[in-house]
């Protein structure tokens, strides 16, 4: 009897152990992160696109005033801060300015255009930009409207029109809460991890690393990296037309763009990258002059009705 019990011991234990994959895991998950992802969508006003969001713009401003003062305050830490009465932070503040003097026309011109409902959420926006002292060529605007500008952006830019087109840029990822939307789409790809992880649960280790590895690269290349570079091209868009709107030159993004590509290098692929391809990015921007130049024309010539 023993020998029996013994016997089919080993069996109960292959059978555990060659569960395979749990389908019904991963069709539930499919399910249910189509029943969240699409039920959750909102028109972008922006752009017309569809959009997703993890947070409130309320959130989004604490948000973004909380890692702003931790980039203050290790900036202060290391000397780099620039003072405010430094000609650059006063160059970069009068920028500033300017741009989101403009915020409110633009957001309804392009709201318009997209036949949306004129967005309001930078109306809770604390806007507020400092200007750091480092090499890097770089520049950002948090959620909520905090900026900060890097000393090694200048020499970049060269002129005040194309460090203009770079604030207009990173002020449109505030405007268009790309903060938020990345969040949503971590949510998701997080969950999914998670759901893969209990559906292989009993498969054999390396058909779990194979499973897993697929669904992880799937993930990269087929969500995380696209939707890094359409958000890109997005604040592109309306970055722009924010600076012709400000009355500053928006053909200087063309050269702009050139020569952040050749301080870059060589660069990798579009596939693999979360930013457009140098390339493309130019083009798409000399595709969307004519409208910049229209913005320019309404808001800047002498008795225009902007």
């Amino acid at each position: 009897m023993r020998l029996g019990r013994t016997g089919r011991h080993p069996q109960g234990q292959a059978r555990r152990r060659g569960g395979g994959i749990k389908w019904w895991v991963l069709v539930a998950f499919a399910a249910f992160a189509a029943w969240r992802w699409f039920g959750s969508a909102e028109t972008d006003p922006y752009t017309g696109e569809t959009a997703h969001y993890a947070a409130t713009p309320a959130e989004e401003v604490q948000l973004g005033a909380q890692a702003y003062q931790q980039v203050l305050g290790d900036a202060s830490a290391q000397g780099a801060l620039v003072s405010p009465d430094d000609p650059v932070t006063r160059q970069v503040r009068d920028i500033a300015a300017r741009l989101v003097d403009r915020v409110p026309q633009v957001s309804a011109d392009l709201a318009r255009r997209n036949q949306q409902e004129v967005p309001d959420s930078w109306r809770g926006f604390q806007w507020d930009v400092s200007v750091i002292d480092s090499p890097q060529a770089n520049a950002f605007c948090l959620p909520g409207g905090k900026m900060a500008v890097y000393t090694g952006l200048l020499p970049v830019t060269q002129n005040e029109d194309a460090l203009a087109v770079v604030m207009g840029h990173e002020i449109a990822h505030a405007l268009l809460r790309h903060g938020s939307q990345r969040l949503a789409q971590q949510e998701l790809v997080q969950l999914g991890q998670v759901a893969a992880a209990v559906a292989v649960s009993d498969a054999d280790p390396q058909q779990q690393r194979m499973v897993l590895g697929a669904l992880g690269a799937g993930a990269q290349y087929g969500l995380i990296l696209p939707y890094g570079r359409n958000h890109e091209s997005q604040a592109d868009e309306v970055g722009l037309m924010l600076a012709a709107a400000a009355c500053y030159d928006p053909r200087e993004a063309i050269g702009l763009w050139e020569r952040m590509s050749a301080s870059g290098g060589g660069g990798v692929p579009e596939f693999a990258s979360t930013h457009p391809d140098p390339a493309n990015r130019i083009a798409r921007l000399q595709q969307l002059m004519p409208e910049a130049l229209e913005f320019h024309a309404r808001y800047c010539t002498p008795g225009a009705g902007g």
